[in-house]
C-alpha cells in the first residue's frame, strides 16, 4: 500500500498500472491514471495496523490525505489485494463514508506524522 501511495504521490503512474492484478489492468491505461489523479497532490497515508490472516490475499485499510483546487481531501479505503506471480496486488477496495472533503485544524498535529502543527508543515503545501 505505502508503494503505491508513493507512486501516486510522484505520479509515477507506470507503477501504479502494474501493482493492480491482472483482472482489474484490462480496464486501466496510464492515461486514465494520469486524468484521475490530474491536479490532485498527495501528501499523507495512515495505515491502520492489522494482521494478516491469509497467505494469498489480505486486506489493508488505510486514509491518505491530498490536496485538490487549494481544498483538503482524504480517501479512506479497505483495500483487497492478492499475490499474483509473487507479488502483492491490489484487486479492489471498498470507500469508507468518511471520504471526501475535509476541514483539520491549523494548529493540530499534521497529518504527516512530522510533530509538526499542520499550518507549519503540510498545510504550506496549499499556497
Amino acid at each position: 500500500m505505502r508503494s503505491r501511495f508513493s507512486a501516486y504521490a510522484t505520479k509515477q503512474y507506470d507503477y501504479v498500472l502494474n501493482t493492480y492484478t491482472r483482472e482489474k489492468q484490462e480496464g486501466l491505461t496510464l492515461e486514465n491514471l494520469k486524468q484521475s489523479a490530474d491536479g490532485t497532490l498527495w501528501f499523507a497515508l495512515q495505515v491502520t495496523p492489522h494482521s494478516a490472516q491469509e497467505t494469498t490475499s489480505d486486506i489493508v485499510e488505510f486514509t491518505a490525505f491530498y490536496y485538490e483546487n487549494k481544498s483538503l481531501f482524504q480517501l479512506h479505503e479497505t483495500s483487497n489485494f492478492l499475490i499474483e506471480d509473487n507479488q502483492w496486488r491490489y484487486h479492489d477496495g471498498t470507500l469508507h463514508d468518511d471520504c471526501g472533503k475535509i476541514k483539520y485544524g491549523r494548529n493540530l498535529p499534521c497529518l504527516c506524522g512530522s510533530n509538526k502543527k499542520f499550518k507549519q508543515c503540510c498545510a504550506t503545501k496549499l499556497r
